[in-house]
């Protein structure tokens, strides 16, 4: 008998919600940077196990939102969860005990706070969920269990697994966890499908990736990216033009770079990359706009799925 349904991957940013839906999924779903919030609207992984197909929604990171653009990806965060079959919450556990030892950078101590108001937000909606402790790496035994029992003690939590998304250690206990949670019935996607991400946006995401890669440090959380055009030519190829949009002028040059080195090097990865993933010749082209309201148009929201009025 098959089994089909949706899991919900919610955690704080930089928990490692993206590599853990990478890992779960097999291939690269999900883009992975060493920025906070780079995931900003949930990402269908699909992933296989044995009979079960099991959809992953890779949700933004779950904080406290300021601006419209924060709000709309709260929102869509919680959405993921309230409708899944089954919800992983992912906590750093390197950042709680950090914090707990009066060692924690601000990173980790908002981190610490995010995770209590998801905690809230489980007990509020009444769904109890996976507790999945992440980067349990050198991380003592004992250790460990001081966070689960703590974290347990709320009732928000049905299970534990302990877990390092980025070595997979773990990891395939959660996988079959996870498979027996879904509800029986057809498989909702094709079993050759990894994603269901639409191909324009899956090229912007490639793109975005690569521009924080390379630009993370200077560039604060300012920039999208948008498939301006997306064509299939005879020669079997794909030709793809792309806007980087810039919330202010004195951001073009960093994204230029000298000589526009920068930029040349954004686009040849992220050429590199979807030529895998398309499987085809890719020619690939970047134009940087500055747009100071692009977080303020309606357009940029509907079309990764976000609400624009949430």
């Amino acid at each position: 008998m098959t089994r089909a349904g949706f899991a919900a991957i919610i955690g704080a940013p930089n928990a490692g919600k993206s590599t853990l839906t990478n890992r779960l999924v097999g291939t690269k779903v999900s883009i992975v940077t060493q920025k906070v919030q780079t995931t900003r609207f949930p990402v269908r992984g699909v992933m296989m196990e044995g009979q079960a197909q099991v959809v992953l929604v890779d949700t933004p990171g779950i904080f406290t939102p300021k601006r419209r653009l924060d709000r709309a990806m709260v929102r869509s965060a919680w959405g993921g969860a309230e409708e899944a079959d089954a919800v992983v919450h992912l906590v750093d556990v390197q950042a709680e005990l950090a914090v707990a030892d009066k060692s924690g950078r601000p990173a980790d101590r908002k981190a610490v706070q995010d995770v209590q108001s998801i905690v809230e937000g489980l007990k509020a909606s009444g769904k109890q969920a996976i507790l999945a402790l992440n980067k349990i790496d050198g991380v003592k035994r004992e250790r460990m269990l001081e966070v689960v029992q703590r974290l347990f003690e709320t009732g928000a939590y049905s299970e534990v697994f302990m877990i390092s998304a980025a070595d997979g250690s773990g990891v395939d206990d959660l996988k079959r966890r996870l498979a027996e949670l879904m509800p029986e019935g057809a498989w909702l996607y094709p079993e050759d499908q990894a994603a269901d991400l639409p191909i324009r946006l899956m090229a912007a995401e490639v793109t975005r990736e690569k521009l924080y890669l390379r630009v993370h440090e200077e560039l604060p959380y300012a920039a999208a990216v948008e498939t301006t055009a997306f064509e299939e030519r005879k020669d079997g190829s794909a030709r793809i033009e792309q806007t980087i949009y810039v919330e202010r002028e004195s951001q073009r040059p960093i994204i230029l770079g000298k000589g526009g080195q920068t930029l040349k090097w954004i686009g040849q990865k992220s050429r590199e990359e979807l030529t895998e993933l398309l499987e085809r010749p890719v020619h690939l082209f970047l134009h940087v706009k500055v747009d100071e309201r692009w977080q303020d148009k309606r357009e940029h929201y509907q079309d990764v799925g976000l609400d624009f009025d949430a």
